[in-house]
């Protein structure tokens, strides 16, 4: 598979899934450009990179920031080819009566808006192109609920539903819109899950994680011609049967 001449923007690109996916497709051909919050980080990684990276500090939840970093994009790079809406929070762990409303709301700022934010700035390139990717990281707890995770729970069920809309009202532009539940990731965000204590997922071992490549190899995978098999739908990773037509190794 090659990426070559395509241009990718991805958010939350700083660590974890957003880094090593920024790495396996540059290392397939892309340019790729990313964002977070922390530009230091950000630098560093296009500075590993190389020249086909680009670095924006960008908070997804300020239109003003994301519109700025589709705009880098397409200026640097000539276009906008393929969105990965991968910027996310969980933390703090509580439920719904002990949550500071100020923080409830910037998890929905971040994980839904910042989602909607992103289409919306992408998608006008992408249809006057002739086409596009978006991929929005999804996750279980879009079809379940897990205590403390209230605001989690709901934001990603949001995500699926943008994911849905995304690909009833463009398909037919050439824009493929798809989400990808990668299951428990052996993040920074396991580490504050861990420290919870709260529902079954903190009691997890760090082997019962996926490393952060699988995630950036699946992403890889639908970001090519299969990606429209799952337009509209999530794709499930810990499902054995998706792992193992993305060529990865059974768990």
């Amino acid at each position: 598979m090659t990426f070559s001449g395509k241009t990718v923007l991805i958010t939350g690109a700083s660590r974890g899934i957003g880094a090593a996916t920024a790495h396996h497709l540059a290392a397939l051909g892309a340019n790729v450009v990313l964002t977070a919050r922390s530009a230091q980080a950000l630098e560093q990684l296009a500075a590993d990179i190389g020249p086909q990276a680009k670095a924006i500090a960008c908070d997804v939840s300020d239109y003003d920031q994301v519109k700025a970093a589709v705009d880098l994009a397409v200026a640097q790079f000539g276009g906008l080819d393929i969105l990965v809406n991968n910027a996310g929070l969980l933390a703090p762990v509580h439920r719904v009566a002990d949550f500071a409303p100020k923080d409830w709301d910037q998890v929905i700022d971040v994980n839904v808006k910042g989602v909607f934010y992103m289409m919306h700035a992408a998608l006008p390139n992408m249809i006057a192109q002739g086409g596009g990717t978006i991929l929005n990281i999804s996750s279980g707890a879009a079809y379940g609920v897990l205590e403390g995770w209230s605001h989690y729970c709901a934001s990603k069920a949001a995500v699926l539903q943008l994911t849905r809309s995304g690909h009833e009202e463009y398909a037919a532009q050439g824009i493929t819109c798809l989400g990808l539940s990668p299951g428990t990731v052996a993040t920074d965000m396991q580490v504050l899950i861990k420290a919870s204590g709260v529902n079954p997922v903190s009691k997890l071992d760090v082997s019962d994680h996926i490393p952060a490549s699988d995630v950036a190899e699946a992403i890889a995978y639908l970001c090519g011609p299969a990606g429209a098999d799952f337009a509209g739908e999530d794709f499930h990773l810990k499902a054995p049967e998706s792992r193992a037509v993305i060529g990865l190794p059974a768990r």
